[in-house]
């Protein structure tokens, strides 16, 4: 017989039914008949949080670090709008969270109640899905669909909005067991056959062939990332990553190419340039990686495989889509180039990877060190280099470290790096590193932080602090916004309009007040053993590490141009290589 119980009652069953160990949250008048019911259990443990945006991005670490699904509760008015920044970074990076939002009860909905906003209609932009529960009834059946339509297909953040009266009303509960799938939303897993056969031939006849690989990849789960270097080494060809894709292939190997788009590799936006095949395995071809899209890879056949089909031929011209999961996609890819030959085409494409170690002697991660100021890019280095042994996961904030992240901490496993791609949330890092740390509390969790963006979110270092997480926040301060400034200089004659922080606060001072560690470095003779006192410390650590000022992120492809237009780095007056119309002009 099912079981009677009340509409909280029902919420916190359905979390334990669906395998929730954690939730990321803030209670308020509009949820307490959820948190009273959570208080007498000890399944499910809740994580406090400071601000409701730092519950989604706390749930967006967790998830994408562990392939889990991230819940976040939060109350009505707020609370929900709140979230909504973290909702809207999670759609665009394919993060599959459920959000449980409290609202006013249903006789009060649309009189302007105390805390009352219209949830279900702010966040329909900014999630996969939404449900405004209205009766008891339907209560069970969406709890269990909003986990099966964040996790399935193209992840994404889906919003339960449940009122008051709801929660407290008496109804059967239904356990998912007791549900079908959802009649109208099935997302398609098997790829054709036929075209899958295709794009086998296509890469049996390329001269100058280039995997381009995306967060796709890692979505789909540890095996697609197997398989994705399985096929590289059966085939033998390049491989190059977006921002969200890092990690999917390892870094060491000698096909990968780096990362690709605005501040990727001159080798990897060059071989994307010039390839004659390009097979798009889980990106979605975003603005930052394509540049102008009018000479993007000009002379290349395209093949995009994606499981989202509004991503197929969005941006970018595709000759050869195939819809479906990236690990059923490449393992049937394995599968047919076996069937053809036991040859990867190494040798036929030898004179492309001749091409491609040309590119590879300009250097483009080159930097000008100094033994008087640490550099950014060198400590990344020294960062990497002093956790290269450990199970280290990085976390970013969004700006010119962010990047500096990517080009220079190297990748080796997926599912090890949490950043902001498509949203760019300044202060998600740090919110994020703690969701990572509840995923994986033996591991080491790093978040590599610029000073502009980790303000946004710094009160959370108390949620670390209250619950003994010891996670890292490596703070690269150049007292600028860099990335803005960087804009600035470049296309503003070095007019830093508001992107200076007059005033910062001392971060030694502010870890201790919040009862963590502080740490300050501005010599690179210390470098080394300021990291190291960091990571021996097994507490919560703000380190504020003092760089250079005014160093720009390169190499870089201006906004607008083609790959083979990018500045690098011997590029010494950088506010001349663009005039006021976004010219290049050397």
């Amino acid at each position: 017989m099912a079981e009677q119980m009340s509409g909280a009652e029902m919420v916190i069953r359905a979390l334990k039914d669906q395998n929730v160990e954690y939730i990321f949250g803030y209670p308020g008048g509009a949820v307490l008949p959820i948190y009273d019911v959570l208080f007498q259990q000890e399944d499910i443990k809740h994580i406090l949080v400071r601000h409701e945006q730092g519950a989604t991005h706390m749930a967006e670490g967790y998830a994408r670090s562990s392939g889990k699904v991230g819940v976040v509760l939060v109350t009505s008015g707020p609370g929900a709008t709140n979230a909504v920044t973290g909702l809207t970074d999670a759609l665009l990076d394919s993060i599959p969270l459920v959000c449980i939002s409290g609202q006013v009860p249903t006789p009060l909905i649309g009189t302007d109640a105390f805390q009352e906003c219209d949830t279900v209609g702010i966040t329909r932009n900014c999630t996969k899905h939404n449900y405004l529960v209205k009766k008891i009834e339907d209560l069970p059946r969406i709890l269990h669909e909003a986990f099966y339509i964040a996790s399935s297909g193209r992840p994404g953040p889906v919003v339960v909005d449940i009122p008051k009266d709801v929660q407290f009303a008496i109804g059967e509960y239904m356990k998912p067991a007791n549900l079908s799938d959802h009649q109208s939303y099935k997302p398609h897993l098997d790829g054709d056959l036929g075209a899958i056969e295709e794009s086998v031939n296509l890469m049996l006849k390329a001269k100058k062939p280039i995997f381009y690989t995306g967060g796709g990849i890692i979505n789909s789960g540890p095996e697609a990332s197997k398989n994705l270097r399985e096929l590289a080494k059966l085939t033998g060809f390049p491989v190059t990553s977006t921002l969200m894709g890092l990690g999917a292939f390892p870094a060491s190997n000698s096909q990968w190419l780096g990362m690709l788009g605005m501040h990727g590799t001159y080798e990897a936006n060059m071989a994307m340039h010039e390839c004659d095949l390009m097979i798009c395995l889980g990106a979605r071809f975003d603005d930052r990686i394509t540049g102008r899209l009018d000479r993007f890879s000009p002379n290349s056949t395209k093949i995009h495989v994606d499981i989202d089909p509004s991503s197929i031929g969005k941006t970018v011209h595709i000759d050869l889509p195939i819809i479906g999961d990236c690990n059923r996609v490449i393992s049937e890819m394995i599968r047919i180039w076996r069937e053809k030959t036991d040859k990867s085409r190494i040798s036929e494409i030898a004179d492309w990877f001749k091409q491609i170690e040309k590119w590879r002697e300009v250097k483009s991660l080159r930097f000008e060190n100094s033994d008087k100021i640490i550099k950014p890019q060198y400590a990344i280095q020294r960062l990497a280099e002093a956790t290269k042994d450990k199970d280290t996961y990085i976390t970013t904030e969004v700006g010119q470290h962010q990047m500096w992240a990517a080009q220079y901490f190297p990748f080796e496993k997926p599912n090890h790096f949490m950043t902001s791609g498509g949203l760019g949330t300044m202060g998600y890092g740090l919110p994020a590193a703690i969701g990572v740390q509840i995923a994986h509390p033996d591991a080491l969790v790093i978040d590599i932080a610029g000073e502009a963006s980790v303000q946004m979110t710094c009160q959370e270092f108390s949620t670390a602090v209250q619950f003994r997480l010891p996670v890292k926040i490596f703070i690269l301060n150049n007292e600028y916004m860099g990335m803005v400034r960087q804009w600035q200089q470049l296309l503003h004659g070095s007019r830093y309009s508001q992107s200076y922080s007059e005033s910062l606060p001392d971060f030694v001072q502010l870890a201790q007040a919040m009862g963590g560690k502080g740490i300050r470095c501005e010599n690179p003779n210390e470098l080394d053993d300021a990291i190291k006192e960091m990571l021996a410390y097994d507490g919560p650590v703000l380190f504020d590490c003092r760089v250079s000022r005014e160093e720009n992120c390169l190499p870089m492809i201006p906004s607008g141009k083609a790959h083979n237009e990018m500045i690098l780095p011997e590029t010494k007056n950088i506010e001349n290589v663009i005039d006021e119309k976004g010219r290049t002009l050397v």
